[in-house]
């Protein structure tokens, strides 16, 4: 067994059992040191981290949820259904500058779709180390690709057997990759079946514990007995959590009668549909606590973790220096042993040590014992301050809300947040004194099991901050400048928002982390008064009295725009100093009120705020200045592509027809979506015209989008109008349309399908120009493709020629006319969307009862999809029709 599912998860069993085996042979097939499986979610376009191994999953939260738009590896590879294969951190930087500059690390990786069909269930990934080419990783590559299709066979038949189980909407599982080393010590299984309480030991077992099998009882109280005296209710509850489902997430650290180290660890072997029974193993270490003696007598601090963070050794010195005494230590997670350890810089450093080889050098500085104390109340003062209560960081996700990002990306122990009081150490153990609020110098050295880390004073150190003289005063309560690859991914990330709540979304989530921030404002200049644009943390209508003040009100947010600087306070006394009667939200905190300057053009301002006193040093002022400006150059980017996109948006809609010219035996009604990527407008469009004595039924899509396109479009819109006016044959109009395209030359094409349809009698006569073929719904809900012969598409060839089809509309039929933005998606075949459409439509229902208008519903039905999406990369239009009875005619 490679680890625990942390919990139990709702599909835990078979679908846990495959990610997890999966996942450990993938590891071992590529050489790599760490992975998982990437899952689809119920949300749609969201996938979410099922299984990690190797990894601490608290210190990689941001990529527990991954967009399938996200420019990120694992997005692509899922999306687009091609395996990514990125050998080292020149090629990652390359190819996904984003990525890279959150994980700026010397290791390379490999993303593999797990596919079967049509049906792509999620990503296969393996973390190894870097190498010069990718031909070195292929070998390898073909290994994990066949362990994806096995994997992607087997979820297709667990979805046959239940459809809404292969899907992972929970916390990822944490498992122990397989052990690089062979191991001198030695181990034993068992096996407990809760049904009859019975539990046998293998003979390894009953070697180590020294239990003749003649001797035992084949009791659970008889094992926990054997295996550690002093533990056995510890051992007998956590065997009836495993049998409920509740496996430990990491191994129980025992001690037997001698004192000597043993190792228990549980797991449920899942054997449907009989009741899961209860395995494990227990290690003894072997020579370990000699090499641990050994180490007990170092000067220096020496502790060592496990892939998953777990302290596993500590000597007396690392744990005067951390301080916490031993028994605090071992058997704990880092950051629940050291709460202070969860801070940026460090998790930032300990990424590097986990997935690069060689060893990193750092310096901290301990905080001193904090004394017990409640929580402060929330803090607020208005374009005066900024107050953020969450610290989302998720690089797959672009929400636009606070609080989602928040819920779902917030690691457990906030970078940058404030740690929570230490544990008062025990009488017999007392926490050491003497370096308190010094800084240490530590030390991590990657191995492929474990990492050992060495920490000692860095008093005496050349190259300490205190040893450097930097003359600048410790923060108190707050953390130090994260590394720099911060403002890099901050950068990267402004460089892809387009609408001034994605820039501010972005702000929050890559600004307050670098900087331990836990409160956002950002104001935006109008008409010489600051507009709020954004909060994060504060209280419900705290900030409303101060939106749209003045630019010659005396607030702090104002000022710092008007003057052009930048405005710290390192404590809510020095704020009330300096703007006495201010309203403000807490009694204690620190804030940061930055201009937002454009080119010399004033944008706004954006106030930064932290729960806890602290100072700003010189080179965090530097850097704050210099991002205000980035997050000012976006902000403006971002207002100018909105007053754009709206005026674009209103150029298309008066374009496109007020009302579709109607028929007492025709129902008609029309949909369109604008693109959302891109500030371009589309060139799609609908329309119903009088021909005659019945009616045309128009669709049509110009290449390309902009003011051209939208152009092209009004003037093809007309024309066909014109020449259905003129009762022309559905030929005719194509044509004479293609024809005039080509005079016009505005050098681009466009798609076009036209139906002639006599409402009295139902006869229908199509001409189609190189677009998508039209559906036609029978009333009993049978649903067909149109196959109809069409020439090229207009503004191409002038001798083009396009024929007529005929066909029959029956009453209560439903014909479908639509553009390819509803039907295509990235990495997909259009006759896969035109398939879905057609399904969808034959679902769509029918009208309960003659007369009753119904196709604004349907009309709502098929585009609900699109109209939800985040991301829609064309416009969309569609054109319903469907005939009414004679009666029905009559009624209207």
């Amino acid at each position: 067994m490679t680890g625990s599912v942390k919990e139990a998860h709702p599909t835990a069993g078979r679908l846990a059992a495959l990610l997890i085996d999966s996942s450990t042979e993938a590891i071992s097939a590529a050489g790599g040191h760490a992975g998982g499986v990437y899952l689809r979610s119920r949300t749609p376009g969201l996938l979410r981290l099922a299984v990690l191994s190797g990894l601490p999953g608290p210190l990689f939260r941001p990529w527990w949820r991954m967009h399938v738009d996200r420019p990120f590896p694992v997005a692509d590879a899922y999306r687009l259904g091609v395996q990514v294969i990125l050998p080292n951190a020149t090629e990652t930087m390359r190819r996904y500058p984003q990525f890279a500059a959150g994980l700026p690390f010397h290791f390379g990786s490999l993303y593999v779709p797990v596919v079967n069909g049509s049906t792509t269930y999620g990503v296969l990934t393996v973390l190894r180390p870097a190498v010069a080419d990718a031909a070195e990783v292929l070998s390898g590559r073909d290994r994990v690709v066949r362990l994806a299709q096995e994997l992607g066979a087997a979820l297709r038949v667990l979805e046959e057997q239940d459809a809404d189980q292969v899907a992972w909407d929970g916390e990822p599982m944490y498992l122990r990759p397989p052990t690089a080393s062979t191991s001198v010590g030695r181990v034993g299984r068992f096996a407990w079946d809760p049904s009859t309480a019975a539990i046998t030991l293998d003979e390894d077992l009953h070697t180590l514990l020294g239990v003749p099998p003649s001797e035992f009882p084949g009791t659970a109280e008889a094992f926990a007995d054997a295996v550690a005296p002093s533990d056995a209710h510890r051992i007998l509850g956590t065997l009836r959590d495993t049998a409920a489902g509740r496996p430990p997430a990491l191994p129980l650290y025992l001690r037997d009668t001698d004192g000597e180290l043993r190792l228990l660890d549980l797991w449920n072997a899942y054997e449907p549909p009989a009741a899961p029974e209860v395995r494990g193993v227990v290690v003894a270490p072997g020579p370990a606590p000699t090499a641990d003696s050994a180490a007990d007598l170092l000067p220096d601090g020496v502790f060592c973790l496990d892939r998953l963070g777990l302290v596993v050794y500590a000597n007396p010195r690392a744990a005067e220096l951390l301080g916490h005494p031993r028994a605090e230590l071992v058997g704990r997670d880092l950051w629940e042993a050291v709460p202070w350890l969860g801070r940026p810089d460090f998790e930032d450093h300990l990424r590097a040590a986990l997935l690069a080889p060689d060893p990193v050098h750092f310096h901290l500085e301990r905080p001193p014992t904090p004394e017990p104390e409640p929580n402060p109340p929330a803090q607020n003062t208005g374009p005066v301050a900024g107050d953020g209560q969450g610290q989302p960081a998720t690089a797959g996700s672009d929400s636009e809300q606070p609080a989602s990002v928040r819920d779902h990306d917030q690691p457990a122990s906030a970078p940058g947040s404030e740690p929570p009081p230490e544990p008062s150490p025990q009488p017999s153990e007392p926490a050491p004194q003497p370096y308190e609020g010094d800084w240490l110098a530590l030390s991590v050295y990657p191995g492929p099991d474990r990492l050992t880390c060495t920490v000692r004073p860095a008093s005496g150190v050349a190259d300490s901050p205190a040893a450097r003289g930097d003359g600048e005063p410790a923060e108190v309560g707050g953390s130090p400048l994260a590394p720099l690859y911060r403002p890099i991914a901050l950068a990267i990330a402004l460089n892809e928002a387009v609408t001034v709540r994605q820039v501010s979304a972005v702000v929050m989530r890559e600004l307050l982390p670098a900087f331990g921030g836990r409160r956002l404002a950002i104001y935006l200049l109008q008409d010489r008064h600051l507009y709020l644009e954004w909060e994060t943390g504060f209280p419900k209508g705290f900030l409303s009295p101060f939106d749209g003040v003045g630019l010659e009100t005396r607030l702090p947010g104002v000022e710092t725009l008007t003057s052009g600087r930048p405005l710290f306070f390192d404590s809510m006394e020095q704020l009330t100093a300096a703007y006495p009667g201010i309203a403000l939200d807490a009694a204690e905190g620190a804030r940061a009120f930055l201009p937002l300057i454009a080119s010399g053009r004033s944008v706004g301002s954006c106030i930064l705020g932290f729960d806890r006193p602290r100072s700003f040093s010189t080179e965090e002022r530097t850097v704050l200045t210099a991002l205000a400006g980035l997050i000012a150059h976006a902000m403006e980017k971002a207002q100018r592509y909105e007053s754009e996109t709206a005026l674009a948006r209103g150029l298309q809609q008066v374009l496109l027809p007020r009302r579709l010219s109607a028929h007492p035996q025709l129902e008609t009604t029309g949909r369109y979506l604008p693109g959302t990527a891109g500030m371009d407008v589309g060139g799609d469009w609908y329309d119903v015209v009088e021909s005659g004595d019945g009616l045309a039924l128009v669709i049509g899509d110009v290449q390309g989008h902009g003011v051209q396109a939208a152009a092209t479009m009004g003037q093809l819109r007309s024309a066909v109008r014109a020449f259905a006016l003129g009762d022309r044959s559905p030929d005719e109009v194509m044509s004479s349309t293609n024809h005039l395209l080509i005079d016009l030359d505005p050098g681009l094409f466009a798609s076009c399908c036209y139906i002639r349809l006599d409402p009295a009698t139902g006869l229908a006569r199509a001409a189609r120009a190189g677009h998508p073929p039209p559906l036609l719904r029978q009333a009993d809900g049978r649903t067909r493709v149109l196959d109809l012969p069409g020439g090229v598409v207009l503004g191409v060839d002038p001798r083009a020629r396009y024929p007529v089809t005929e066909f029959q509309v029956d009453p209560g039929a439903v014909l479908a006319l639509y553009t390819d933005g509803l039907v295509e998606r990235p990495g997909h075949d259009i006759d896969e969307g035109i398939t879905a459409l057609r399904v969808a439509l034959a679902k769509a229902g029918a009208p309960a009862r003659p007369g009753q208008r119904f196709l604004a519903g349907v009309a709502d039905r098929l585009t609900a999809t699109a109209r939800h999406a985040t991301d829609r990369p064309d416009d969309i239009a569609l054109l319903l029709a469907t005939r009414r009875g004679t009666s029905a005619a009559g009624a209207h």
